[in-house]
């Protein structure tokens, strides 16, 4: 381990919590090990790094996050993601490899779920390019999580969407009877509808979508009703 992640390893260690650690891990299916610490903590303990710390720089970060990525507590794993997203803006085009490897190991919705929304949905805004080639090969991979992706990537792009490619996406996913799958793409079609509730009320009746997708898709404007 890098000094700058046994620095870091210190204080998961000192603020370490062994009943929170166990429910962590109950709640996550015995998936991951923890080190019991709640996110508030977390986040104090990561601005407090990052102060005595730094950031890493450019030629650092791959390291960094692959060997985040290699220990047992998922602290690591939500250290890394934090970290990447802080240094997005310098990330260059390769940098969405790094993303995969992330979505591909350790996979889970706590982390692949931010992945695609805040690390892979501004990247591809800022390489608009790799867009196309990349959830081409996402859908095609067989991997849910990377499926999973390319259905979430533009979580957060409101007006910005583009409808035709999350049209495509979904098509190609359709008669998935994958939890995840039809999950998400519920999910982004009730964040869509908070921009444009007529274009998805619309998509819902005319799609072919498993009932938990179209329930998903519909739960904010049925709300919103009241």
């Amino acid at each position: 381990m890098t000094d700058y992640l046994k620095s870091l390893q210190k204080l998961f260690e000192l603020n370490a919590d062994a009943e929170t650690a166990a429910g962590a891990k109950k709640y996550m299916r015995n998936k991951f090990e923890f080190y019991g610490i709640k996110s508030p903590l977390r986040k104090e303990i990561f601005n407090r790094f990052y102060k005595e710390n730094g950031l890493p720089g450019n030629k650092d970060i791959a390291e960094i996050t692959m060997e985040c990525w290699q220990q047992p507590q998922r602290e690591f794993q939500y250290f890394a993601m934090e970290m990447l997203k802080k240094v997005i803006k310098n990330a260059n085009k390769e940098r969405i490899e790094l993303y995969e490897y992330t979505i591909t190991n350790k996979s889970w919705w706590d982390t692949v779920d931010f992945i695609a929304a805040n690390l892979v949905g501004t990247h591809l805004k800022f390489y608009p390019e790799l867009i196309k080639p990349s959830t081409t090969k996402w859908i095609n991979s067989g991997n849910i999580w990377l499926q999973r992706t390319a259905i979430l990537f533009q979580l957060k792009y409101k007006k910005e969407t583009d409808v035709e490619l999350l049209t495509e996406i979904i098509n190609k996913m359709q008669g998935s009877k994958e939890f995840f799958i039809n999950k998400a793409i519920g999910w982004i079609l009730r964040e869509y509808s908070k921009t444009d509730g007529k274009w998805v009320t619309d998509f819902t009746k005319n799609m072919p979508l498993d009932n938990l997708s179209k329930k998903e898709a519909l739960k904010w404007l049925n709300r919103k009703k009241g």
